[in-house]
């Protein structure tokens, strides 16, 4: 009887394809949480329902939720945090199918990225220095604005290696 290695058994076992995670499905997983954060946020600013917050010295979200700097032109912050996370998911999602979106794709997706992880920083440096309080959910959805937009940067790296010419 011969022992063979787990090594030279793997591919005789293991026959179904094998589901690779990539920075594309990093990114859609960072936009639904997106949408989550910046739904709840959007339902608890439209319907003046407060939300569920720790209030502390340094945290109090019904204050920031309630601040000048909670809308632009009359329209919530958390609203078009919401549109911006489902204007990435979109073109995240056709950016494979449609012909101008595989061209063009990425530098949309990173020129949104990039406009919308500006504003969160704006955004925290606000609750920070100006507000004087945090909000933990306007903080989730900073955090995640940064690693998305961290992930974003990647993928237009990698999509520019993609496409330089071999030598």
């Amino acid at each position: 009887m011969t022992t063979q290695s787990a090594e030279n058994l793997a591919p005789a076992m293991n026959t179904s394809p094998r589901f690779r995670v990539t920075l594309r499905h990093v990114s859609l997983v960072l936009i639904a949480f997106g949408l989550l954060v910046s739904g709840y946020l959007s339902y608890a600013k439209l319907t003046n329902t407060a939300t569920v917050c720790s209030v502390s010295e340094r945290f109090d979200c019904g204050t920031v939720q309630n601040s000048r700097y909670s809308e632009i032109a009359g329209i919530p912050i958390a609203v078009l945090g919401f549109v911006m996370y489902a204007t990435l998911g979109t073109l995240t999602l056709l950016q494979s199918r449609v012909a101008f979106l595989r061209e063009n794709g990425m530098i949309l997706i990173f020129g949104i990225a990039l406009f919308a992880w500006m504003y969160s920083m704006y955004l925290v440096y606000l609750q920070w220095q100006v507000i004087g309080v945090f909000c933990q959910w306007c903080l989730a959805h900073e955090a995640n604005m940064t690693v998305l937009f961290g992930v974003t940067l990647l993928r237009v790296i990698q999509s520019f290696s993609d496409e330089a010419p071999a030598a």
